[in-house]
Formats: structure tokens, sequence, C-alpha cells
């Protein structure tokens, strides 16, 4: 096979990868674009950094220093299936949590907490949040 036909099958590859949902797609980051300087990537793009997926939580081109594993304005790593996040403050909208999202709070160990509301930006107990158990 050539380079030619190569690239041909990778861009149809990312392209079928685009509707995996992420509970799949988490143990196949790489059918997802690799994360490299100088391209621009659109809101909830899923790309490959460190053989980890990452999801675009804002629109950029992206540029050396702005690596997903460093970067949570623009970046948030997806977890594994069925693996509730700990709790960390949204830069903004672009990562607020919705309705129905889960974390624990305020840390690994700490309880479960539901967010009640839609771009929840607000931490667990204050507002927007109830303990599930």
């Amino acid at each position: 096979m050539n380079r030619q036909t190569a690239n041909k099958y990778r861009q149809r590859i990312e392209q079928a990868a685009v509707s995996l949902p992420d509970d799949d797609a988490y143990f196949t980051p790489e059918l997802f674009p690799r994360w490299r300087a100088g391209v621009h990537f659109e809101v909830d793009v899923r790309v490959c950094y460190k053989d980890k997926l990452y999801r675009v939580v804002q629109a950029h081109t992206t540029q050396a220093g702005w690596e997903p594993d460093i970067t949570p304005a623009l970046f948030t790593e997806v977890p594994p299936p069925g693996e509730i996040p700990v709790w960390r403050q949204p830069t903004g909208a672009q990562d607020a949590y919705m309705k129905g999202d889960k974390v624990h709070y305020p840390d690994r160990d700490g309880p479960v907490w539901v967010s009640d509301v839609d771009n929840n930006v607000w931490e667990p107990g204050v507002y927007g949040w109830t303990e599930v158990n």
C-alpha cells in the first residue's frame, strides 16, 4: 500500500470514529486525529494525545504550549466508561456541567453529586447540585 492510499484509509477511519460513543471511543483513541500544533479544532471534536482521548471544549487553532493535558480551558479528557470524574471548576460556558452530569466532590473519595441545571459552574453544595450518596 502506498502513502496516498494509506492516507485515504486514515481519513475514512477518522470519519467513522466520529460516530462512536465515548464509552467505545475511550478504548480506541488511536482512531482519532492526533493532536499537533497548527490544527483548527471545533467544539466536541475528540483528539488523541499521549494515547489518551480528549474532547475539545472551545474551538481554537492548536499551538505549542496548549497541549490537551495542560489546558483544561480547551480540552477535557474522556473518562473511562462508567467512571464518575472528580469535580473541577469550569473555566467558562464551554466546559460547564450539564443537567444530569455526575461528579465526585471534593475528591475521588467524596460523595457523588448530580447537576440539577444546565451550564452549571457552581461548586457542589453551593447551588445546582444534589448529593446522591
